[in-house]
């Protein structure tokens, strides 16, 4: 896969795990870990052509590992930063960033990234 030309699909794993209350405040890890592993096997719905996933964990979620198929990212601060930071080094390449915080959603989109919520990828 030539990584100039696949999709960088940037997946804010708080966000996303938090859109759904069944119980992820318990196991924080866990939950990042699922999440990730759910991408790792079904990809993200609606791509075409080639991605490559990153997953942005952060807080109690650090320590997860990447998988074949999903790279994590762990942010040392924010994840949102951490994200801007990935959209921004990523320049011209396509990017899209699953989020629904309405903040991080208008700084990429400032930076020329696509945004799509939680449910693109919660299965």
């Amino acid at each position: 896969m030539d990584d100039n030309m696949a999709l960088l699909v940037i997946v804010d794993a708080a966000n996303v795990v938090g859109s759904v209350p069944d119980g992820w405040w318990r196991d924080r890890r866990g939950a990042a870990e699922r999440l990730r592993d759910r991408l790792a096997a079904d990809g993200v719905p609606d791509s075409f052509g080639p991605a490559e996933i990153v997953l942005v964990v952060e807080g109690a979620a650090r320590g997860v590992e990447a998988v074949p198929g999903v790279r994590v990212e762990t942010a040392s601060g924010s994840g949102d930063d951490r994200i801007v930071e990935l959209v921004a080094a990523a320049g011209a390449r396509p990017r899209l960033v699953v989020t629904a915080d309405r903040e991080l959603r208008r700084r990429v989109t400032e930076l020329g990234a696509d945004v799509t919520g939680p449910r693109s990828v919660r299965g």
